[in-house]
């Protein structure tokens, strides 16, 4: 089990060799490589989410970034446009707002694809906490006191392969603070394997309030 150290902790302390240099590099090149090579599955689901509802291919929105930045996310548009501009964890009934092939896509997380865009241009990184919508003051209040907004934000992370949408947002917060006072190579390794299991099973996935 990692330690968790809090935010002042964590500002004080010295990153390592691999988050100060090679976790951006690997974060560029795998995000370049995957834009290259994934433009036709990029192309075919592009054109399935125009036929299937009105409204654009890509949902943008603001997000919070790293030491409290904020930045525009990309994902494939999964809801229709008169979706409420919340977190999905807050609605009552998420379906009603979940075009066809959003219910596809969010099951199999290829609505997350277009973040490596984030990824690229050095907004995000592929592990790191998820990043957060500005409306979410508690969440964001918790990550501060864990210390988890002093790295980028990820498309996966420590919070994901330990429950995802199943666990509370204290737990998240915790585990988002855990792996940014513990940030290496060995632990971004673990949870890539980790998450490329998790997406095949459809793990941790829930739409809307918990019950």
């Amino acid at each position: 089990m990692m330690k968790v150290a809090n935010n002042d902790t964590i500002r004080k302390k010295k990153p390592n060799f691999y988050a100060l240099y090679i976790k951006r590099s690997i974060d560029f090149i795998i995000s370049l490589f995957l834009l290259l090579v994934l433009w036709p599955l990029f192309l075919i689901l592009a054109i399935w989410i125009k036929a299937d509802s009105s409204g654009p291919i890509f949902f943008r929105q603001e997000r919070m970034g790293k030491n409290g930045q904020p930045f525009k996310i990309y994902k494939f548009r999964t809801m229709y446009i008169n979706a409420p501009q919340l977190a999905t964890a807050s609605f009552e009934n998420p379906e009603k707002y979940i075009t066809k092939a959003g219910k596809l896509l969010r099951k199999s997380s290829l609505d997350e694809l277009p973040q490596l865009i984030n990824v690229f241009k050095g907004e995000m990184s592929i592990i790191g906490p998820r990043p957060l919508i500005l409306k979410e003051k508690k969440v964001l209040s918790l990550r501060h006191e864990n210390g988890a907004e002093t790295i980028l934000p990820g498309i996966t992370g420590l919070a994901q392969v330990r429950g995802r949408d199943l666990v509370t947002d204290e737990q998240k917060a915790a585990y988002d603070g855990e792996y940014a006072a513990n940030l290496t190579i060995v632990e971004d390794l673990k949870i890539c394997f980790k998450t490329f299991f998790d997406v095949l099973g459809h793990r941790g996935i829930h739409e809307g309030k918990k019950k």
